[in-house]
């Protein structure tokens, strides 16, 4: 079976994101998982080792963790997949806004370096998920056991546990 790239922020990973990686298992057999990263921008929620150590836990909740490699990387996509002999890109899809997005960026990467991309999309009950959301219902004390994985879950809890939840504003 083949490996597969699949690239992301994953800042946290969710529901939708395990689902593309399950699919991808399923598929290809091997995924990487790569948490790409921009040197010039600071911030994001959690650290990227933090990131890459709830990927790992997650494919571990989701029995996969053996089909699952997780690396980091700066820079472009198609550098991680040249990087990890990957044979394809996977991206998940949940709307055909995210397929104009894709669609443009896979045609981009398969001109410069002939890897393809393979579009998987996330189940339908799982579409509406974004990390933004799950960050920022997590922010002011909002309940995402729903979308994310356990380990997110407390993760996020101990992120936030110190900080205001509820708006300031009267």
């Amino acid at each position: 079976m083949a490996t597969v790239l699949y690239p992301g922020s994953f800042d946290p990973i969710h529901l939708g994101h395990l689902d593309v990686v399950e699919q991808a298992v399923e598929l290809f057999g091997h995924v990487t998982v790569t948490v790409m990263h921009n040197h010039d921008k600071t911030g994001g929620l959690f650290k990227i080792e933090q990131r890459m150590e709830l990927v790992r836990e997650s494919a571990a909740e989701a029995g996969i963790a053996e089909q699952v490699a997780v690396s980091a990387r700066a820079g472009l996509a198609i550098d991680a997949a040249r990087d990890v002999a990957a044979a394809f890109i996977v991206k998940g899809l949940r709307t055909a806004a995210d397929f104009e997005i894709e669609q443009q960026m896979a045609l981009t990467n398969h001109s410069v370096t002939g890897v393809r991309t393979v579009y998987l999309p996330c189940r339908a009950d799982l579409g509406y998920i974004s990390s933004r959301f799950v960050r920022e219902i997590a922010r002011y004390g909002g309940s995402v056991t729903h979308m994310v994985p356990q380990c997110v879950d407390r993760a996020l809890r101990e992120q936030f546990h110190d900080t205001e939840r509820s708006d300031p504003t009267p």
